[in-house]
């Protein structure tokens, strides 16, 4: 019984500090229809493995690179939701990126992709710092890692909503029309090496 609980101990003292959801996300928040499910990968992380730092803002923001497996017949796009569930913003967990109208046939973005590379007919939406932004890599504070969902919706139709669009807005949109969807997820951590920020 003692080993038992020794290992129980160590166990939790193993596991790495993370910051608790603040909010559902946006997978959970609004399901596939019959929980159809769509397998997403990056090739700079495993799922849940540490977001390196060049693709953060405390390095170079790089966009990592994602990859999902192609949605169900009747797929028109896909719309794609990056969420920091360890903090929020306006009670929702902390938005940094948004793309939607991908086209059926696109089921890969490449790692480096520039702001300017999306696919054609795909529209940049909001994110924490406004509306229409470009990918925005976690800058996650000091104290426990943050996770950070790259999650990617197949929708039976295009979404007509602006560029100027908001979270709720684009939910909102999206709500009656996911296929299936699917995410994955890296851990953000302050970077030891970075400067310290400029003052205000």
């Amino acid at each position: 019984m003692k080993k038992l609980v020794a290992a129980a101990a160590f166990a939790m003292l193993a596991m790495p500090a993370f910051a608790q959801a603040t909010h559902t996300n946006a997978l959970v928040e609004f399901p596939a229809k019959g929980g159809a499910k769509l397998t997403v990968t990056t090739p700079s992380w495993q799922p849940g493995a540490d977001i390196p730092y060049e693709n953060t803002q405390y390095r170079n923001n790089t966009f990592p690179g994602l990859t999902w497996s192609a949605g169900p017949a009747g797929t028109k796009s896909y719309a794609i939701i990056m969420q920091d569930t360890g903090g929020a913003r306006d009670g929702f967990p902390i938005l940094h990126w948004t793309l939607w109208n991908v086209p059926a046939s696109v089921t890969k973005l490449d790692a480096g992709m520039a702001a300017t590379a999306n696919p054609a007919g795909s529209v940049y939406g909001p994110n924490i710092r406004g509306a229409a932004q470009s990918y925005m890599g976690p800058r996650t504070p000091p104290g426990p890692k943050h996770p950070y969902h790259l999650q990617v919706f197949a929708l039976d139709t295009d979404i007509p909503v602006a560029a100027d669009a908001t979270y709720v807005s684009l939910t909102a949109a999206m709500k009656d029309h996911i296929l299936a969807s699917g995410e994955v997820i890296g851990m953000g951590s302050v970077d030891p090496n970075a400067p310290p920020p400029a003052p205000r």
